[in-house]
């Protein structure tokens, strides 16, 4: 394939595809991401891998380094204890008002989305589980109104996507499948101090069940990764 293929919508395509990969482990931690080779495998310029490398990099699924140039974050257990503690004081203080502000329309997409992420991990899809729960908790912060803060839940849940792909257990999210749903129906009745402890618990039932053991650095193929 040409390097003709550099518009917004490749670049979203390719971005999705690199993330994917390392939510779902093909690209472990530490491993490098070579320009060239990316450059190669999607058939872009290297001046649009970059770019997306970049965004990657703002998300902190990808760590940029001088002269040695971008690789997958590593989490380290003081990172992933930082991550879960910014979520417990932004995502638990953003209760109150979205009890406030919460619609039946709202609770009708949250109880969609919590069956989606059940499903997933009924049929093993590990990754596509991690994602969709931070889909939930990005939307659920979205209702309070305030997208600075929403914004901020959404790039914490990036990051968390990585910690639970990498330390996380195979077959459930650190946490009960019924979580979410228990969660709704807090927020359903009007239960806000409820639903803000709940959201506490449920937060650190997750970080409680990570398993932090850091892996050597790897040079991946990245042909094989993304010709599956």
């Amino acid at each position: 394939m040409g390097k003709n293929g550099d518009g917004a919508e490749r670049h979203e395509a390719i971005h999705r595809s690199i993330s994917d990969a390392i939510i779902e482990h093909r690209l472990k931690p530490g491993a490098r991401l070579r320009e060239d080779a990316l450059s190669e495998v999607f058939g872009v310029s290297r001046t649009g891998i970059r770019k997306i490398l970049q965004r990657l990099a703002l998300e902190q699924l990808v760590t940029l380094t001088p002269r040695r140039g971008a690789s997958v974050t590593r989490p380290t257990a003081e990172e992933a204890k930082d991550v879960f503690d910014a979520r417990q004081m932004v995502e638990c203080g953003l209760i109150p008002e979205i009890a406030r502000r919460i619609t039946a329309a709202d609770i009708e997409e949250l109880r969609r989305m919590a069956q989606r992420e059940r499903d997933a991990l009924r049929v093993g899809e590990q990754s596509q589980a991690i994602r969709l729960s931070a889909g939930f908790h990005t939307y659920l912060a979205s209702i309070s109104g305030n997208r600075t803060l929403a914004e901020f839940v959404d790039r914490l849940c990036s990051r968390s996507s990585l910690i639970l792909a990498v330390y996380g257990n195979t077959g459930h999210l650190g946490c009960e499948s019924h979580d979410h749903q228990d969660l709704i129906n807090f927020l359903a009745e009007g239960k806000g101090e409820r639903a803000a402890a709940f959201m506490s618990r449920h937060l650190k039932a997750i970080e409680a069940s990570l398993s932090i053991v850091e892996e050597d650095s790897e040079a991946p193929d990245l042909f094989e990764i993304f010709s599956r």
